[in-house]
């Protein structure tokens, strides 16, 4: 009886030493070396795994830099241009600099001035309500107001203003990583370049109706009237299927789409106060 527990208990060893020594030889045979450099690279990175590289996380991104012949179509977001030239000194590359970007709204439709036409009382998410149906006002394009841009968030950049039912962006935190550009199923959140001294100009609306259609939805919609096109002298805005678009690299931030535009749909950010003009009369007292 003891003998036989004795074999078993050996061969059962012998056993597991053979197929150690078989999965050994197997993982040595199929061994994939990895370059030394993605774990260098990926310590620079700064660890969000957000996806705003357009990659699954900081380690594939790290794997995609040492691969590339160049870093030009490249880029961390969260880390920006600081980490990139960290990235490049671990490669023993070059980097050229890009402009810094930030979440814009291109909503204004508060609940001000977009007429409530229903009520929605069901879960509370952007992508479930946009799935059921146009929304609860009016207009079919605007924000839905369930905050799924603020779940999605990792930097606490985004927040629900109460009062506006609108989602508003702090640019102090946002790290232009594109997690509420790819969550808003309406699609009224755009990376854009934040600009001169942080100042940019933006049409916050997406509305694609005919004028008369889209400012009765909204008080505040664009109406593709021209009027900004007709007064851009540097060509920076184009008109698409009823909706105006400022191409932010062509504009040089004159400002004077935005005085032009009769429903207010153009955003001016961190600009000056305007200084009112003084009508004749005025002058004249004077």
């Amino acid at each position: 009886m003891i003998s036989t527990i004795i074999f078993t208990i050996l061969s059962l060893t012998l056993l597991g030493l053979i197929l150690a020594w078989i999965l050994y030889l197997v993982a040595q045979k199929f061994k994939v070396q990895e370059d030394p450099r993605i774990d260098n690279v990926e310590e620079v990175l700064p660890g969000a795994n957000c996806g705003g590289c357009g990659f699954a996380g900081c380690r594939a991104f790290a794997e995609a830099c040492v691969k590339a012949e160049d870093l030009d179509t490249l880029f961390c977001p969260v880390g920006g241009n600081d980490t990139m030239k960290s990235v490049a000194g671990c490669l023993g590359m070059t980097v050229a600099e890009k402009a810094k970007q930030v979440a814009v709204i291109r909503c204004n439709g508060n609940c001000d001035v977009r007429e409530k036409v229903n009520h929605y009382d069901g879960y509370s998410s952007c992508a479930v309500m946009a799935s059921l149906y146009a929304g609860d006002t009016g207009c079919k394009y605007g924000c839905l107001g369930q905050g799924d841009c603020v779940t999605v968030c990792n930097f606490d950049a985004i927040k629900m203003d109460p009062r506006t039912g609108l989602p508003e962006v702090d640019e102090d935190k946002c790290t232009a990583c594109g997690a509420c550009v790819k969550a808003c199923p309406k699609s009224i959140i755009e990376l854009r370049n934040m600009g001169p001294k942080n100042r940019r100009i933006f049409v916050s609306c997406v509305n694609k109706d005919k004028g008369g259609v889209a400012k009765k939805a909204c008080d505040v919609a664009c109406i593709g009237c021209y009027k900004c096109v007709k007064a851009c002298p540097f060509d920076a805005i184009t008109i698409t299927d009823n909706l105006a678009y400022i191409d932010y690299n062509k504009c040089k931030l004159c400002r004077k789409c935005v005085t032009e535009c009769p429903t207010h749909a153009i955003w001016e950010v961190n600009f000056p106060v305007r200084v009112p003009r003084k009508t004749e009369s005025e002058k004249n007292e004077q």
